[in-house]
């Protein structure tokens, strides 16, 4: 009996594969500005993350005022911003405090640099979000306040372009 194209179970793991180097191009995005200072030219990143996944550490009070999600910007303003093969550390000003953050790659939701007009979607790595997919209000920078934070459970969707693979996949 013969199936229709589409028609079958998935045995190889394609959205995995997918989800995997999706997450690659992250890593290697962040690695290549990991040693500069800030990011070059009008390059900034947005990076959207769950604040409870195992393995992220962040100050106490950060996951109280961010208890489900946070996205923080990397431009102008960060310090010791290191790329291991799981996750990335970096220690960004809140409220004008240094606070380090360990984020987990497979924690991080949403990525988006609007100077390349370029953005991610990503399902979470141990289990699926079915939380909002809104970034934050205003994907632009003053330069002034290079690194923010802030709660994404509202707002307008965001200039740029997200990529979301719900698009492609075959209902």
């Amino acid at each position: 009996m013969d199936r229709a194209p589409g028609t079958g179970k998935d045995h190889i793991g394609y959205h995995a594969f997918t989800q995997a180097a999706l997450r690659g191009v992250v890593r290697a995005a962040m690695d290549k500005v990991s040693g500069m200072s800030h990011l070059p030219g009008d390059h900034h990143f947005y990076v959207t993350f769950r604040t409870h996944m195992p393995g992220v550490q962040m100050a106490d009070w950060l996951k109280d005022k961010f208890p489900e999600e946070m996205t923080i910007v990397i431009q102008h303003q960060y310090w010791n911003f290191n790329i291991y093969d799981d996750r990335f550390e970096i220690v960004l000003r809140f409220g004008g405090n240094p606070e380090p953050l360990r984020v987990p790659f497979g924690a991080v939701t949403r990525f988006a640099d609007p100077a390349a007009n370029f953005g991610v979607q990503l399902d979470l790595a141990d289990a699926r979000s079915d939380g909002p997919s809104i970034l934050p209000e205003k994907l632009s920078s003053s330069g002034e306040t290079s690194v923010s934070a802030t709660p994404t459970d509202g707002g307008a969707p965001a200039e740029g372009t997200v990529v979301s693979l719900d698009k492609f996949r075959r209902k």
